[in-house]
C-alpha cells in the first residue's frame, strides 16, 4: 500500500476541521461518572400458591393407572373438551413431571402454569407418568394432578392426552388467557 500525499488544501482543511488541539499528559482516564443511571425497580415475586382455590371436591374419585383424566370449567361448551381431548388446540408448552416427588412435582407446575398464562399459551401438554413404579401401583402424580387443575383458576378445562402424545399418563391443558392479552 503506497503512502497518500496530502495536498496543502487538504491539510489546511482538516487542521480546520479538529481545531486546536492540545498534548496529552496522563494516559489514564477515570471511568467514573458523577450523574448515577437509574435503578430499576425490583420485579415483585408471585406466589404461585394463590392461583389455587384450595377448595377440593370431595366428589373427585382416585384414578387408577389406565383412566383417564376429564375436567371442564363450568360454563365452557362441551364442544371445547372434544376439540382439546383430539389435540385440535395447538400445544404451547410443555413439562414432564414424572419422577418428582408430590412436592416438587406441584412446585413446578404452578411455575409452568404462571409462566405459561404470562406468555400467552393457549393449551399445554404435561406429562405426569401412568404411576406404574408408584407403591401399590396408586398413581400419586395422576391423583394430585387431577385435584390441583381442579383447583388452579386459569385452568378452563383438561383431558388426558392422545395416544401418541402419552395416553393416560399426559395431559392437554387448556389455560384461560392472561388479562394483557385481551384486546
Amino acid at each position: 500500500m503506497t503512502k497518500k500525499i496530502l495536498t496543502p488544501e487538504d491539510s489546511d482543511l482538516f487542521r480546520l476541521t479538529i481545531g486546536k488541539v492540545h498534548a496529552v499528559k496522563n494516559d489514564k482516564l477515570l471511568l467514573t461518572t458523577d450523574i448515577k443511571p437509574k435503578p430499576y425497580p425490583k420485579a415483585l415475586a408471585v406466589n404461585v400458591d394463590e392461583h389455587l382455590s384450595g377448595l377440593a371436591d370431595p366428589d373427585i374419585e382416585t384414578v387408577g393407572l389406565e383412566d383417564s383424566l376429564s375436567f371442564i370449567a363450568p360454563g365452557l361448551q362441551h364442544n371445547v373438551l372434544k376439540k382439546l381431548r383430539k389435540g385440535q388446540f395447538g400445544v404451547n408448552a410443555e413439562i414432564d413431571l414424572h419422577g418428582l416427588n408430590s412436592n416438587d412435582a406441584k412446585r413446578q407446575l404452578l411455575n409452568f402454569l404462571h409462566d405459561s398464562v404470562e406468555d400467552g399459551s393457549r393449551c399445554v401438554h404435561i406429562v405426569h407418568g401412568k404411576g406404574y413404579r408408584s407403591e401399590g401401583n396408586h398413581p400419586v402424580l395422576k391423583n394430585n394432578l387431577n385435584l390441583w387443575l381442579r383447583q388452579h383458576q386459569n385452568v378452563q378445562a383438561f383431558c388426558s392426552a392422545t395416544p401418541k402424545n402419552g395416553g393416560n399418563g399426559a395431559v392437554f391443558v387448556l389455560l384461560q388467557l392472561s388479562k394483557k392479552f385481551d384486546l
